[in-house]
C-alpha cells in the first residue's frame, strides 16, 4: 500500500480551477509550459522593470502558487523577475506526478521556456523544500548563475529513514538524491537551513555540506523551523545581500 500510495504522502498540492483569477499586488503574467508528454503545465511570471535576471523557483510540496506567490514581491523588490512553476497536479497544471523522472522532466522543461527570454547568466534556481533535488538537478545540467536550497534534504531516502525508520527504505519510488546533483553543479551554492527544522532535519545541510565546493555556503538560521523561512530576518538579510 505505502508503495503505491507514496505520492499522496510526499505531495499536497492545492488544485485549481482553469478559470481561477489570481490577484496579487505585483503585477503577473501566466505561462503554460508543455510537458514532454503533452500534459499542460501552468506558472506565474512576476515581472520587474529593469530586470537584473530571474529567480527560478521551485516551491514546497504543499498548496499551489496561489499561497507560494507572495513571497515573489521579496525577490522582485530586489530587481528580479521570478517565475514560479506549479508542478504537476498542482494548481492549474494538469496531470498527477507519478514518477521521479518525470517530475524532473516537468521542471526542465519550464527551465527551457525560461532560457529563451532569459540568458542563463542571468537564472537563478531557487528550490525550498521538496523543490531542493529538482533545482539541484537543474543547475547541474544546465548554467544557471547560483543555485539557492532552502532547507534541503540529502535525499529522501535518507529523510524517509530519520522521520519513518521502521519503513523500508527500498520501497521508497522518489530517491531525490540531492547530494549528487549539488557535487555536480558548477555555479556556486548558498545553502539556507534552520536549526529547528522539525520536518527536514537540520543535520540534512550538514551532510550535503560535505559535497559542496569550498567556495559554497552553508546559512544556519537560528531557531528557524521548516515553514516560515523566508520572512526570517536573518534570511532576508543574508538574501539582500547576496542577490545586490
Amino acid at each position: 500500500m505505502l508503495f503505491f500510495q507514496q505520492e499522496s504522502l510526499i505531495f499536497f498540492p492545492s488544485k485549481l480551477p482553469p478559470d481561477h483569477a489570481f490577484h496579487f499586488r505585483e503585477s503577473f503574467q501566466e505561462r503554460y509550459i508543455t510537458a514532454p508528454d503533452g500534459i499542460k503545465l501552468h506558472g506565474l511570471l512576476f515581472p520587474v522593470e529593469a530586470s537584473k535576471g530571474l529567480i527560478f523557483y521551485l516551491h514546497g510540496n504543499a498548496g499551489s502558487v496561489e499561497e507560494w506567490g507572495s513571497v515573489a514581491s521579496i525577490y522582485t523588490n530586489l530587481g528580479y523577475d521570478v517565475f514560479m512553476l506549479d508542478y504537476r497536479g498542482y494548481g492549474k497544471s494538469g496531470g498527477k506526478i507519478s514518477s521521479e523522472q518525470q517530475f524532473y522532466d516537468d521542471v526542465q522543461a519550464a527551465y527551457d521556456l525560461m532560457k529563451q527570454e532569459y540568458p542563463e547568466e542571468k537564472i537563478i534556481v531557487l528550490g525550498y523544500s521538496i523543490g531542493t533535488a529538482a533545482a539541484a538537478r537543474t543547475a547541474a545540467l544546465n548554467k544557471p548563475q547560483m543555485l539557492i536550497l532552502q532547507a534541503p534534504y540529502y535525499s529522501l531516502t535518507d529523510l524517509g529513514k530519520n522521520l519513518y525508520p521502521i519503513i523500508p527504505s527500498a520501497i521508497l519510488k522518489y530517491k531525490f538524491k540531492t547530494y549528487e546533483f549539488v557535487e555536480k553543479t558548477a555555479a556556486p551554492i548558498v545553502i539556507f537551513h534552520g536549526d529547528q527544522d522539525e520536518v527536514i532535519y537540520y543535520g540534512s545541510s550538514l551532510k550535503l555540506q560535505k559535497h559542496l565546493k569550498p567556495t559554497d555556503q552553508l546559512n544556519t538560521l537560528k531557531g528557524q523551523s521548516h515553514n516560515g523561512m523566508t520572512e526570517n530576518p536573518d534570511y532576508l538579510a543574508a538574501i539582500r545581500k547576496l542577490l545586490q
